[in-house]
């Protein structure tokens, strides 16, 4: 699949949204399932994207942390401009958690999107 574009917009509408914060994570669903590659598990991100790529800081860092703490998650990619957030978090709380600090969604796909291929692989 070449030349293609995806704008995916996701409007309030009769459900309240409080913000963009899947914007990565739903940009990975993607690359992964139009290229069929798994993404790593035990693995979260939040972060705002824009049309150009760049990655955005999101809110509410510390709740999304102990969330993925709670649920047993081991990495994290977060926006670079997010990093005084989890400076500001008590150490006890993300021991035993890596970081990924990125600025673009290059990044996030070099990290998350793994080369193992998914079972029963469809072709587009």
């Amino acid at each position: 699949m070449t030349n293609k574009d995806f704008h995916i917009h996701v409007p309030e509408g009769a459900t309240p949204k409080d913000g963009p914060s899947a914007g990565i994570t739903m940009m990975t669903s993607l690359v992964s399932l139009l290229t069929q590659r798994k993404v790593k598990s035990k693995l979260a991100m939040t972060g705002e994207i824009t049309l150009r790529g760049k990655v955005l800081p999101v809110g509410g860092i510390k709740e999304k942390i102990l969330a993925a703490k709670r649920s047993k998650i081991k990495e994290i990619i977060l926006c670079a401009d997010n990093r005084k957030d989890i400076d500001d978090i008590n150490s006890k709380y993300v021991k035993g958690l890596t970081f990924h600090y990125v600025k673009e969604m290059h990044e996030v796909l070099k990290i998350a999107v793994i080369s193992q291929k998914v079972k029963n692989a469809k072709i587009f």
